[in-house]
């Protein structure tokens, strides 16, 4: 089972239904005993960190995320989601979030393109199991991204006035930038890939 996990936050049924229509068994949840229990674990999200990492630590979750990160099983952050994995983030302050993976999360620098960073683009991608194309394009809704993560880490760069990090992974921990339920079969593709991850 895919568990999609429940922080009041989010693009929660979008993702559930995604999986869903790929023949997934997947449930949205906040429960510990079933993040426990599922083969994957799913954790999307839109809106600001600080209330992220507020809602997940009264939800009981935080640790328990990271525990269940550890245990080797498929584990995938969606935009804000991908966020949280890293030490830290400069979005209105600074806020420690779940440090599954080193970086951290600053605003984009003023290029005269205007932010957030909203529609269609091009990742290019270095050998994540996610990706079947080398080139694919997706869908983003951003003002902020992930720095200074170490280079073995990053699995696709995006050029948005500059090159910036737009999906990560460390052994079993993914992270995508961009929304891959609203990308298409594209994005599908993704989801499914990520499905057939084993720990």
């Amino acid at each position: 089972m895919i568990a999609v996990i429940d922080y009041g936050m989010g693009n929660l049924r979008s993702v559930e239904k995604a999986f869903s229509f790929l023949g997934y068994d997947v449930c949205v949840t906040d429960s510990v005993s079933k993040l426990r229990d599922a083969s994957h674990l799913v954790l999307p999200g839109v809106g600001a960190i600080a209330d992220a990492v507020k809602h997940l630590s009264e939800r009981g979750l935080t640790e328990e995320i990271i525990n269940e990160s550890k245990s080797g099983k498929p584990f995938l952050g969606i935009c804000l989601g991908m966020q949280l994995l890293f030490d830290k983030s400069l979005e209105n302050g600074e806020h420690e979030a779940l440090g599954l993976i080193p970086g951290v999360v600053r605003p984009f620098s003023s290029t005269g393109l205007r932010v957030p960073h909203m529609g269609w683009n091009t990742l290019k991608t270095s050998g994540s199991p996610l990706f079947a194309q080398e080139e694919p394009c997706v869908y983003f809704v951003h003002s902020y991204h992930a720095d200074d993560v170490p280079e073995e880490y990053v699995s696709a760069t995006t050029e948005y006035g500059y090159d910036f990090v737009s999906a990560v992974q460390k052994d079993n921990i993914y992270g995508l930038q961009f929304h891959p339920e609203k990308s298409g079969d594209v994005g599908l593709g993704m989801l499914n890939l990520f499905g057939g991850q084993k720990a």
